[in-house]
């Protein structure tokens, strides 16, 4: 994957130096210049994602130079720094284009934050505007997310596309288990065939055998006509059982017969009949706790096992869950006059909250959201009632901040539930040596709204 590039102009050579060489520690591919003059046709040519400038520089200032970025096609990012900042520089500096502006002496650790939402920010944007003018969104298979978990999970959906062998899909439900089931199959040689899903936990026990396997005219009662059955009609393509851990046991002895004889006996026949189909299962039970149980065939999970993917859940999506959440709203106002942003606090409440519905809660969420919101923001207020107030762990934690093991008194004094947030805040910098980064990974915000909430601590 190439690398973001981020192009300096800063005449202090000690300065620009270090910017540059904690830019490129981070990854970031990064040119430098002294002057506007100097920057400006390497600016044009080299098309970075993000400027940072000095605001005062020999000749033009740097204020002189976001006109012409933000010019550009695919505008990059502006980021303004100067020792001599005031608050109407920084409007002024806003009001002509600027992203975000910064004072001398810098603080690294922040200046990266920045850049990092910045960067994050520009992606999002790009996107939202893709789906506002019906463009196409870089997506994988109907898959939107560029984390790291995610990019596993498209490797391994290549890797075992080819394989006859069936595959297991585990992942709590909201994931997009079907979603990666389809993709698999779309990335199969047998892509042409159909692809068929369905779900055993929707279909009667009484009922399920006739539906998977076919019966004969007459094989039971209303039985008026034959009928060749979800396993035949997937011939030659894929068929996903969704919620495989439903499935009676009886009906798990003949499925392991097709996937280890490739052959099935309709109901009502004595008749083996050969079938083509490559099984796709998915669940979000444990089914090895089910074998345990006795509730799953044993031998059926070891020959379902041999491929297992796992849909990481959105808490282990990073940024996905913002990617995921400007995405819904863009595409939830698409054919709306009014098209409404999210304010910090709402955003917030979404990276806090632990979605345990994943992908499918959060559209829900965000689809509430548009219904409530009037204006132009989407508050807080807008979200579902257990996404604002998600702070029960906070509770439990500040609890234990202070006092470690000591008792309560008989009667607390209570807190509101800013300052248990805020003490919970600073238990956490304390446990992690005031490491913010690891602070905010731990708390599940971005370093964003950490720095905010400190700053308003403050």
């Amino acid at each position: 994957m190439a690398r973001e590039r981020i192009y300096v102009v800063e005449d202090d050579p000690g300065l620009a130096e270090l910017l540059v060489e904690e830019l490129e520690s981070e990854g970031f591919s990064v040119r430098h210049a002294e002057s506007v003059e100097t920057a400006w046709s390497e600016i044009e040519s080299w098309q970075p994602a993000l400027v940072i400038s000095d605001l005062r520089l020999p000749g033009a200032d740097g204020m002189a130079l976001i006109p012409q970025v933000k010019a550009m096609p695919d505008a990059p990012a502006m980021l303004l720094i100067t020792a001599f900042g005031t608050v109407n520089q920084a409007v002024a500096a806003l009001k002509q284009g600027a992203d975000d502006f910064l004072t001398k002496p810098l603080d690294m650790e922040y200046l990266l934050h920045t850049v990092a939402k910045l960067l994050q920010h520009r992606r999002l944007t790009s996107v939202v505007a893709s789906i506002r003018t019906n463009k196409t969104v870089e997506t994988y298979h109907g898959m939107l997310g560029k984390s790291r978990v995610m990019r596993v999970l498209y490797q391994q959906i290549e890797q075992v596309a080819d394989a006859d062998t069936p595959v297991l899909i585990l992942g709590e439900s909201g994931t997009g288990k079907e979603l990666v089931a389809r993709a698999i199959h779309n990335e199969s040689k047998r892509c042409e065939a159909p692809f068929t899903a369905v779900n055993c936990a929707g279909i009667p026990s009484e009922l399920m055998e006739s539906e998977f396997f076919g019966h004969a005219a007459g094989a039971f009662t209303g039985a008026q006509k034959a009928r060749s059955g979800l396993l035949k009609e997937a011939e030659g393509g894929t068929l996903l059982l969704d919620e495989i851990g439903e499935m009676p046991l009886e009906l798990q002895a003949k499925l392991l017969r097709v996937l280890q004889e490739g052959t099935m006996r309709p109901v009502g026949t004595d008749r083996e009949v050969a079938v083509d189909v490559r099984i796709i299962a998915a669940t979000h039970r444990d089914l090895e706790l089910r074998v345990k149980e006795g509730s799953f065939r044993e031998d059926l999970f070891y020959r379902l096992e041999t491929l297992t993917l796992s849909v990481p859940s959105l808490r282990e999506r990073g940024d996905d869950r913002e990617l995921l959440a400007q995405s819904f709203l863009a595409e939830l106002t698409a054919d709306s006059e009014q098209q409404p942003v999210f304010s910090p606090e709402a955003m917030d409440c979404l990276y806090q909250y632990p979605f345990p519905g994943n992908v499918r809660e959060l559209h829900n969420a965000i689809e509430r959201a548009v219904t409530f919101c009037n204006g132009e923001v989407i508050e807080r207020s807008h979200l579902p009632e257990r996404v604002q107030n998600n702070l029960a762990a906070a509770v439990a934690a500040a609890d234990r901040s202070e006092d470690g093991n000591a008792e309560h008194e008989s009667s607390p004094e209570l807190k509101s539930l800013n300052e248990v947030q805020q003490d919970y805040v600073r238990y956490v910098l304390r446990e992690t040596g005031g490491n913010k980064r690891k602070a905010a990974e731990i708390l599940g915000v971005t370093r964003r709204t950490l720095y905010r909430w400190l700053a308003e601590e403050a």
